[in-house]
């Protein structure tokens, strides 16, 4: 049974920094390429990063700069570092990992940023 658990998530005030974590159980983690996605309320989910099995790190735009995705094959976790947070970067936050046909997600985070 594939799992996907994040944690991390929280309330923090504009320019705050998080760090997600993402931890995969049930999937050989090493093949996968693992991505964060955001869904803010009466918003399409979005991506917002992702890290190849190899290692190769894509950002989105509003995010580029400010979050660093990296991931520790030894640990099954993948993880998204949040600094210069912004009140728009206010969402549910998911993690996914997929390879070729499959694609997994977690339960979702909480990420709030509000003074």
């Amino acid at each position: 049974q594939v799992q996907l658990v994040e944690s991390g998530g929280g309330l923090v005030q504009p320019g705050e920094s998080l760090r997600l974590s993402c931890r995969a159980s049930g999937i050989i983690f090493s093949e996968y390429t693992m991505a964060w996605y955001r869904q803010a309320p009466g918003k399409q989910r979005e991506l917002v990063a992702h890290i190849s099995s190899g290692g190769r790190e894509n950002y989105a735009s509003s995010v580029e700069g400010r979050f660093t995705v990296s991931r520790d094959n030894a640990k099954n976790t993948a993880y998204l570092q949040m600094n210069s947070l912004k009140p728009e970067d206010t969402a549910v936050y998911y993690c996914n990992a997929a390879m070729r046909r499959a694609s997994h997600w977690g339960q979702g985070t909480q990420v709030t940023v509000s003074s």
